[in-house]
């Protein structure tokens, strides 16, 4: 963690932005090992305890369905609260949940496990739409637009170094510990890195104070309230906003998002039973993979400064579709590596840049409303690819739903560069 500090301490960074980049490299560092361990290895967990896909698919549904319902009311929440406060409360109610995973196999049978591991994503997902709704905000407001590609190139970085350790361990104790004890352990791990994620964002402040102090925040809740009653139910969702350049930004999205979450409940089934990987395979393949999103983040500032976030997102969007076309004709376990590495550099491109366009194309005085849409496109869309994935794989096979799935993201990256 010491390197983190010294990547920080360059003084060209003017000083009062210091603090607020510190802990937001800090926040990333340990979401690294709660991503690297927990969440990294939670499908793979449910795939052993003999979950099928459509269960697999649920795991991330659920949530994106709680999300959904709540993303309006969130946005509508956030604007009348203290954003750092409001985002730090989200992240502790929603990452308690971690916690509770690490009792299971001393409470539940397998079966049983599987859809409480469906029931607590269920009832992580409302305070998480707060939490990404929130820290999207957050973050816009703590870091200048100039330094925000700067930011989050690091920030990715740090992400890549800390999953990749995380990942290598944690694939090293579930081959080398007692199953399910091994899992238990990662859980432990992944809840450490959570709760101090959440500690760090205790810290980070918006640069601007808020508009709204506590007294005149409750006084425009009070008259929000007063108006909601006269107005009409598309004012309150904020339908105005499919009116305006942001409904793009919102179909593009959409687009890209389901193209890329159809893939991700058939990747689990894809390792465990077509490749035969063990837990350490997949940690390796983690790392690696982390490994080149390394290298894309590097690059990030300088490619975003060149052709803009937009057009970085997507040439990585179109980079993304090799992954599941190229996994669709593995079986052999160092080309499962190999993959992993061209994966990796597509998304240190696509993850760095898509928080940094979205957040281009959302006005700043109303930043809630049009994030809590894009959130709403971006849970319908989990949804969608969560359930309608394994249902495709079920009727096709495996290989050839990665196929299309990977084509879909081509597609999508075009549209993108073209219309986003």
């Amino acid at each position: 963690m010491i390197g983190i500090k010294k990547l920080f301490n360059n003084q060209v960074i003017p000083a009062e932005y210091r603090s607020n980049f510190t802990h937001l490299y800090y926040d990333m560092a340990w979401f690294g090992v709660l991503s690297g361990s927990a969440v990294n290895f939670l499908n793979v967990y449910a795939t052993r305890l003999g979950a099928t896909g459509i269960q697999i698919g649920l795991l991330g549904a659920v949530s994106a369905t709680v999300s959904l319902i709540f993303a309006i009311p969130a946005g509508r929440w956030l604007e009348t609260r203290t954003r750092g406060r409001a985002v730090f409360w989200a992240s502790i109610f929603y990452r308690i949940g971690f916690l509770l995973y690490v009792p299971l196999p001393w409470l539940l049978n397998t079966r049983e496990q599987i859809w409480f591991l469906i029931f607590l994503s269920l009832l992580m997902g409302m305070p998480l739409i707060a939490f990404t709704v929130g820290f999207s905000n957050l973050f816009a407001e703590s870091v200048p637009t100039d330094w925000r590609a700067h930011v989050a190139g690091i920030r990715n970085s740090i992400l890549s170094v800390m999953f990749m350790i995380t990942s290598l361990v944690s694939g090293y104790l579930l081959d080398h510990i007692e199953f399910p004890l091994n899992y238990q352990i990662i859980f432990v791990i992944g809840f450490i890195g959570a709760a101090m994620s959440s500690y760090n964002l205790l810290f980070i402040k918006p640069l601007q104070p808020n508009t709204l102090s506590v007294n005149s925040s409750q006084k425009s809740a009070s008259l929000l309230n007063g108006r909601i009653s006269k107005q009409t139910w598309m004012t309150v969702l904020r339908i105005d906003i499919w009116s305006t350049p942001y409904r793009s930004t919102l179909l593009v999205m959409l687009g890209f998002h389901i193209a890329q979450y159809l893939a991700l409940p058939i990747f689990p089934l894809y390792f465990v039973h077509q490749i035969k990987l063990t837990d350490q395979n997949l940690g390796i393949g983690t790392a690696l993979f982390y490994l080149t999103v390394l290298f894309g983040s590097s690059q990030l500032n300088k490619l975003v400064r060149w052709i803009g976030h937009k057009n970085v997102t997507g040439w990585g969007v179109i980079g993304m579709a090799f992954y599941p076309i190229l996994m669709s004709i593995t079986n052999q376990t160092w080309q499962y590596y190999g993959v992993s590495i061209i994966g990796g550099l597509a998304w240190g491109l696509v993850g760095g840049a898509l928080t940094n366009y979205i957040i281009e194309h959302c006005p700043e005085n109303d930043r809630p409303a049009h994030l809590a849409w894009y959130n709403i496109i971006l849970n319908a869309s989990i949804l969608i690819g969560s359930l309608l994935g394994p249902l495709i794989a079920e009727t096709v096979n495996l290989p050839i739903a990665l196929l299309v799935f990977g084509i879909m993201r081509g597609i999508a990256g075009i549209v993108i560069l073209k219309w986003g």
